[in-house]
């Protein structure tokens, strides 16, 4: 018997939710297929089995809080999954019940509850006739194969039917590439005539479903940054034009360079650390009665997933060049949309950079990321009249947004701070020497 424990959660994580078992007790388990999913405040964790079995208990329900340690599950091992039992056929009343001869040999009869095919209920098939082999049967449906969490995410998403993709991975498992490959298939394939949508039913008007851990989390951590920070936030505008034409010039070369696209995202980092060696109060934080300043640059990044907000970090951007910004943040991104983020993905940043402009911001003031004493908000790109040289032109322009902590750091400070940003994006070469 395998025990299928709570794993270690992380520091300052204390209990996890219990998202879905995907596997029922009695169901046969290999070795490192994954059992359970767990959800914490931060980060989805998968539970693989210990063994090769059969799943023969499941002390941990779906919905259920665990903590670290505790009992999940357990694994008989090197047990075969029970089949189904046959179902019992009603005994008949004595005064229907008629003799009757012995079989000849075992398979002359179906047994009791079974009719064979082609055979009438309650009936032996002819004697001299084969049994039908429905195990041997092609047409049988196979047995479905358990889907990886990124895959089983595609399939609810999308509506794919997984038995109708052939799967690539190991003993013919479906892998996330599998799927994506048969939806674009199938997007290339003319769509059917769309049914009028049909009216919805009046008591249809709500729906009421449970937070996350995740959602829970991130509700309670902007409510309480909004409750401890002295919060205010100064604008700014940067006229884009110089990043843009740059980035036109060289994005293909810097593409097939590095093998990553040339963004946006990693000027504004490469500004912000700039910006944050200027105005050092920026990049710390409040520990008790103490300021506790950073000397080191990890600048978190909010990537928004269908579960809700989450910032990685890129760690130590001082020490990077644009190409592996690009390449760190894209990783990170990644993982993110997967549900694969680890906890070390997730803390220890000094300072997070927001860009609202992908959905289409104009304008924002974001929530500081506890204990974080700032957080830049980048906003949609505008072409408007700007005055420069006594001359009206028009400009690619970006709204700027610094939310800080004003118990850390002064009106002065953040102003200085943005205007650094402003100042390294509309002249990145300032970036390359370090001006």
């Amino acid at each position: 018997m395998a025990d299928i424990m709570t794993p270690a959660l992380g520091e300052s994580v204390t209990e996890a939710t219990v998202a879905r078992w995907t596997k029922k007790p009695g169901e046969a388990v290999k070795k490192d297929e994954i059992l359970v999913e767990l959800e914490t405040d931060k980060v989805s964790l998968e539970v693989a089995s210990p063994a090769d079995g059969v799943l023969s208990e499941v002390a941990a329900n779906d919905g259920e809080t665990v903590t670290p340690g505790a009992l999940l599950g357990r694994v008989t091992e090197g047990a075969a999954a029970a089949a189904p039992a046959p179902a019992a056929a009603a005994p008949p009343k004595p005064s229907e019940a008629k003799p009757q001869a012995a079989p000849e040999t075992a398979t002359d009869v179906a047994p009791a509850g079974e009719a064979q095919p082609g055979a009438e209920p309650g009936k032996a098939p002819p004697k001299d006739g084969p049994v039908p082999n429905m195990a041997a049967d092609d047409n049988a449906p196979s047995e479905p194969k358990p889907l990886s969490p990124s895959v089983q995410r595609i399939v609810t998403e999308t509506g794919l039917d997984p038995m109708g993709v052939s799967g690539s991975g190991k003993d013919g498992r479906l892998t996330k590439g599998d799927a994506l490959t048969a939806l674009e298939t199938r997007a290339a394939q003319p769509a059917p005539a769309a049914a009028p949508a049909a009216a919805r039913p009046v008591h249809e008007r709500e729906e009421r479903v449970r937070m996350t851990r995740l959602r829970q989390t991130i509700a309670r951590r902007l409510k309480e940054a909004q409750n401890a920070a002295a919060m205010l936030t100064t604008f700014n505008e940067v006229d884009m034009s110089a990043v843009m034409a740059l980035r036109g010039q060289y994005k293909d070369v810097f593409e097939k360079r590095h093998g990553v696209k040339l963004g946006f995202m990693s000027f504004f980092v490469k500004a912000v650390v700039h910006a944050l060696k200027e105005v050092p109060e920026v990049n710390a934080e409040i520990d008790g009665q103490d300021l506790v300043y950073k000397n080191h640059y990890d600048i978190g990044v909010a990537v928004g997933t269908e579960k809700g907000l989450v910032v990685p970090v890129v760690r130590d951007a001082d020490t990077m060049n644009l190409a592996e910004i690009e390449k760190g943040i894209g990783a990170l991104g990644k993982k993110a949309r997967d549900g694969q983020l680890a906890l070390e993905d997730l803390q220890g940043g000094t300072f997070t950079i927001s860009n609202g402009g992908v959905y289409g911001s104009l304008m924002s003031t974001p929530i500081l990321n506890a204990p974080q004493s700032g957080i830049l908000g980048m906003h949609k790109i505008q072409e408007r009249p700007m005055v420069v040289n006594g001359q009206i032109v028009v400009r690619p322009m970006m709204y700027l947004a610094l939310s800080y902590d004003h118990r850390v750091v002064d009106g002065q400070g953040a102003v200085t701070f943005l205007v650094k940003v402003k100042d390294a994006i509309e002249d990145p070469q300032r970036l390359l020497l370090d001006l």
